[in-house]
């Protein structure tokens, strides 16, 4: 009894330095910083919206309309007359709910896949891969806009869509780590106790498996919200007058040489919310990869 208490105390002291090491390293990466420093804005300004402005995204004033930045409207107006920091930080909320729950799906669907695919390999690797090749063929932002063309118009279409088109990058990344972890001492150790294939997956491939889908997880999440802006810049993505980065753009792309702020402050943030999520995951990345940890 002792013994296995000392032996848990052990690894919870292992897990706690693991923590502290990774976020040591992190926190040393001024550019990864200064990416968590441009997302926490957005997600600040996202919640306490209603409190910053008194404009409502979706009202319109056709007697305001095209006003130029001013102190009454820090980025103007468009041409419907609504408030464009209004509609951006409104539109925060949609395009940070876009990228997670697109990310999640294809984490949800392309993990488990790849897993299974890399782990037992032979014909579920040749189905599984078969599936991830078809996928691929397609650009991810053409596949997502064949999935709005089939699913219809709307933000659950446009997370289900967006989210599928990431699934194959999932799929590929866990399985190359699942094929190198399944040869590894420990997982044959574990075959030799009679341990069941489920029991190892989860008890030893996916934790070993887990650094670069979170990294890629991070990168995804830019990736998504580009896309979502690209269908939205295209008219079948997020619909008006719901505040969206991408509509707003496209909106936006008839008064580019009239009044080119209309455009500049949406394509401004879909650059920065693209270039935090970048700059995170080269931080994980650097963080959680031992050969380019420095201390």
């Amino acid at each position: 009894m002792a013994d296995a208490d000392a032996r848990e105390m052990r690894i919870s002291d292992e897990v706690v330095t693991g923590r502290r090491t990774l976020w040591g390293s992190f926190r040393r990466n001024v550019p990864a910083l200064v990416g968590l420093a441009i997302l926490f804005a957005f997600l600040v300004l996202a919640v306490v919206a209603p409190l910053i402005t008194p404009y409502d995204p979706t009202k319109q004033d056709l007697s305001q309309a095209r006003l130029g930045p001013s102190f009454d409207h820090l980025f103007g107006t468009d041409s419907l007359g609504r408030d464009i920091f209004t509609r951006i930080i409104y539109g925060a909320r949609i395009s940070l709910v876009i990228g997670l729950l697109a990310v999640a799906i294809g984490l949800v669907v392309g993990v488990p896949l790849g897993l299974v695919s890399g782990y037992f390999g032979r014909w579920v690797d040749i189905l599984v891969q078969r599936l991830a090749d078809i996928m691929l063929a397609f650009p991810p932002f053409l596949l997502a806009l064949a999935m709005v063309a089939a699913l219809g118009i709307g933000v659950r279409n446009v997370i289900i869509a967006v989210g599928t088109s990431v699934i194959p990058v999932f799929i590929r990344l866990t399985r190359g780590s699942a094929l190198t972890i399944r040869a590894q001492g420990y997982v044959e150790a574990a075959r030799a106790e009679n341990a069941t294939d489920a029991y190892i997956i989860v008890r030893h491939v996916l934790p070993n498996a887990l650094a670069p889908v979170i990294v890629q997880a991070s990168l995804s999440m830019g990736i998504t919200i580009l896309t979502a802006s690209g269908l939205g810049f295209l008219g079948v993505g997020v619909q008006q007058p719901t505040p969206e980065w991408g509509s707003m753009l496209g909106e936006a792309r008839n008064y580019i040489f009239s009044d080119p702020t209309m455009a500049m402050f949406p394509g401004l943030a879909i650059v920065l919310g693209v270039l935090a999520f970048n700059l995170i995951g080269d931080g994980l990345r650097d963080a959680l990869d031992p050969h380019l940890r420095t201390f």
